[in-house]
């Protein structure tokens, strides 16, 4: 098969199989980063619950186990496959979309373009899926924990404001995922570019090469989503009726109390997930993608 031709559905399966490497590799920091964004502002002469992703680990630990850091995995882990695996069949149905021929290659606003449809493809489950798992992650060990699961948070959640309840943060998950997704796959495509030595194609690049294009791509996603998502977890993680404007009010709460640094609660641990993360993920789609091309190749 030809290095430009693409195949929507090979990216649908080999993404499914990418984004449970994610999980596995990535959900502890995740969960810290979720805590940091989240814990609540210390009253005056007081201490913060965290002084940063290192205390907040080694508190979780002392306190609730291992098992503490993968709190709230069961919904990602459940909906990651499927949203991974729409994801990378976004992307390459939009970089499909603006070829004129199967063998033409993109320039990086064509790849930003096709990267961002990715972001909207993956929202309509991406928003549950993060309500349930920010709503599990900020569970602490010394409290009664109001959800067993997510299960039991569907319950809740549907019960206290029905089906548009769960889907609370649905805007603030998009105005997160198309310009990230965008920055996302841009820079892959490029990194892979630049780290394919001469005279050889793509398909040569070793595994070296491939964990560091990943591992940099999502770094650069989290550069450019971190602000909303931070945004994004306070939203679906406030009591009913804290925030009756949505993400605006969300941003005006945040910017009277705790100014734009506010918006960058949770850098740490995100970027220390981000490159391990993604390199897993991306190595998880290549390999994946390699052996559904030598398996069926007319696909």
């Amino acid at each position: 098969m030809s290095e430009n031709k693409i195949s929507p559905f090979k990216s649908f399966f080999a993404g499914g199989f990418g984004g449970v490497c994610v999980v596995f590799t990535g959900h502890p920091l995740d969960t810290i980063k979720v805590r940091l964004q989240t814990m609540p502002k210390p009253g005056p002469g007081g201490h913060p619950l965290y002084t940063g992703t290192f205390d907040c680990a080694k508190k979780t630990v002392a306190k609730e186990g291992f098992r503490g850091l993968y709190k709230g995995m069961g919904a990602p882990m459940t909906g990651i496959a499927p949203i991974f695996a729409i994801c990378f069949f976004g992307f390459n149905l939009g970089k499909k979309l603006q070829q004129k021929n199967e063998n033409d290659k993109l320039n990086m606003i064509q790849l930003f373009q096709a990267g961002m449809l990715a972001g909207v493809f993956t929202t309509a489950i991406m928003a549950p899926g993060e309500r349930i798992k920010c709503l599990l992650q900020i569970q602490h060990g010394s409290q009664k924990p109001k959800y067993s699961g997510p299960v039991d948070v569907v319950k809740q959640l549907h019960k206290e404001g029905g089906v548009r309840n769960i889907f609370k943060g649905t805007a603030a998950t998009l105005l997160r995922d198309v310009p990230a997704s965008g920055a996302y796959f841009a820079s892959y495509e490029w990194l892979q570019n630049i780290l394919t030595p001469e005279g050889k194609s793509r398909s040569d690049l070793g595994p070296l090469r491939t964990l560091l294009a990943g591992g940099l791509a999502g770094m650069a996603n989290w550069v450019v989503a971190i602000a909303p998502d931070t945004l994004k977890s306070r939203l679906q993680t406030a009591p009913e009726g804290t925030y009756p404007n949505g993400i605006r009010d969300v941003f005006r709460h945040m910017m009277k109390t705790e100014g734009p640094a506010g918006l960058f609660k949770g850098l740490s641990p995100v970027m220390l997930r981000a490159f391990p993360a993604n390199a897993a993920c991306f190595l998880g789609y290549e390999l994946a993608m390699k052996f559904l091309n030598w398996a069926a190749p007319t696909w």
